[in-house]
């Protein structure tokens, strides 16, 4: 008689294999809505190079001589940091509205890892900042900008923009989980606007008043930013802790908004209610 057993990591490997599937499954129910709104995803996609254009094009002139160098070559890794940035409206709102739909607690009552639902919107939402980076930087390209730099230190500086957007995620993930109405979820989306333009996205830092500068210098985005002007080759005007230092704070910040929010956003999924 041969006795069947299953040890210990053999149950934790079955646990890991059937969160897998469940991520990439609820990763494949994100993608499909893609195909039901197609022109919703390709303005998402696009609204980043507007704006960039809007710059480039109107102010450009105006902002372009305290930079140091030409605009677009300071402008488009702003541009970069932004596309990153708005991902967070995508990720909060989808997930404010699975939760108020109900659909968040179907998961939840169906025999499937909880860790997958977030971690399958996540991925989902990764592929798609993945494809709106890439339009962004095509249409740079298109604009005329190229960097000035090897393809180590481009990598590099790609890899810093999808940490930034890993820590929006997280973020995104978070408040979607709290807001209790449409109306929460827009009043966020209205503020994310005064976090990008009080950055050095768009603007030298320099040409604030000094208090201003200060916290615009330190914002997430503006720390990015200025990592990935360095890493492109781009010019950077430092003299200061977080200018000097940008490309680990472009580490450590996002790091620790993701410490301190993937685990608030696993308990806020533990204790749903609507």
């Amino acid at each position: 008689m041969t006795t069947a057993y299953t040890t210990f990591e053999d149950g934790l490997a079955d646990r890991f294999r059937h969160a897998v599937a469940d991520t990439w499954t609820i990763t494949l129910r994100a993608l499909h809505h893609w195909r039901n709104r197609p022109g919703v995803m390709v303005f998402g996609w696009l609204f980043p190079v507007l704006l960039m254009a809007v710059f480039i094009g109107l102010l450009g002139g105006a902002l372009g001589g305290s930079t140091g160098g030409d605009y677009i070559d300071f402008v488009l890794p702003g541009a970069f940091a932004m596309a990153m940035f708005f991902g967070l409206e995508g990720t909060m709102t989808a997930v404010s509205s699975d939760a108020a739909k109900g659909v968040t607690d179907r998961f939840r009552s169906l025999p499937m890892s909880g860790v997958a639902v977030v971690a399958g919107r996540c991925t989902a939402d990764l592929i798609n900042s993945v494809v709106g980076l890439a339009v962004v930087v095509l249409a740079g390209l298109v604009f005329g900008w190229r960097p000035h730099a090897g393809l180590p230190a481009i990598a590099a500086a790609f890899g810093l923009l999808l940490l930034l957007r890993f820590a929006m995620l997280w973020i995104g993930v978070f408040i979607g989980l709290k807001a209790k109405n449409q109306e929460t979820v827009t009043a966020v989306q209205v503020a994310v606007w005064p976090l990008l333009m009080l950055s050095s996205v768009f603007v030298d830092t320099a040409t604030m008043p000094r208090w201003l500068g200060t916290i615009a210098e330190y914002n997430p985005l503006s720390t990015t930013t200025t990592a990935v002007r360095e890493l492109l080759g781009n010019p950077v005007v430092g003299g200061s802790f977080a200018v000097d230092n940008a490309t680990l704070l472009a580490i450590v910040v996002p790091v620790l908004l993701v410490a301190v929010f993937l685990p608030l956003s696993a308990s806020g999924y533990r204790h749903l209610r609507r």
